[in-house]
């Protein structure tokens, strides 16, 4: 069974998906469930896993927490889950390139699957695919969007100036 919850953020509305297992998405608004095959027209639900990741969102987005503590339910292959995982282990205030995420799998030659991977991440802020750049410092694509991208990273200190025209 999913559990659902919309909630209003500084980068638009979120929409909080939950199993009894775990967060199982976080959605950018008008999105159709179709990058993380999941239904998104439940019904508003109350769980005691949305009501935590609500909480530390709000405390995310006040500059108040750095990292979250949440049971997460990824669904996807070994590979999409060993990305999802790394993700995790990027520190606030901090990116990677594709390429520096593929050595950490212990993968170099798997930069176009680490980015495949990277954006059917369904659990989008809370495991940090917006911390992922290009090689050359850009900002490449993001399922919330490069000005989301940007202002999360502006956010969070890692980066300082515009990149966006």
């Amino acid at each position: 069974m999913y559990y659902h919850r919309k909630i209003n953020t500084p980068v638009g509305e979120l929409q909080l998906i939950a199993t009894d297992k775990g967060l199982r998405a976080i959605l950018w608004e008008d999105e159709d469930g179709s990058r993380v095959k999941l239904p998104v027209n439940g019904a508003q639900s109350a769980h005691p896993v949305l009501d935590e990741t609500t909480r530390q969102l709000e405390e995310y987005f006040a500059g108040r927490r750095r990292v979250f503590d949440l049971p997460l339910h990824f669904e996807g292959t070994t590979f999409q889950r060993q990305v999802w995982e790394a993700l995790l282990r990027i520190p606030y205030g901090q990116t990677v390139s594709y390429a520096q995420l593929a050595n950490l799998l212990g993968n170099p030659k798997a930069v176009r699957a680490v980015g495949a991977a990277n954006g059917k991440n369904p659990i989008s802020i809370v495991a940090p695919c917006h911390r992922v750049i290009g090689s050359s410092g850009s900002l490449t694509g993001f399922a919330g969007g490069i000005a989301v991208k940007e202002r999360l990273l502006k956010m969070e200190g890692a980066i300082t100036t515009s990149t966006l025209f």
